[in-house]
């Protein structure tokens, strides 16, 4: 899956960019306060899109 595919789900399901690492970009869900590192990959693998989604209670990318 593309990282800008994986971003805008992240985006409409309500989270946010708390703030930029060096090779991650930390995204947190408001309404459960959970954040979850994402890579800065161009492709980013299924499973661990998923991993992200369930570790920010978000559903899964279709």
């Amino acid at each position: 899956m593309k990282r800008s595919a994986l971003l805008r789900h992240l985006r409409k399901c309500g989270c946010y960019l708390k703030r930029e690492g060096r090779s991650h970009s930390l995204w947190t869900n408001p309404s459960t306060g959970e954040v979850e590192a994402v890579p800065r990959h161009t492709e980013i693998q299924d499973n661990l899109a998923r991993k992200i989604c369930r570790g920010l209670s978000v559903p899964d990318p279709k």
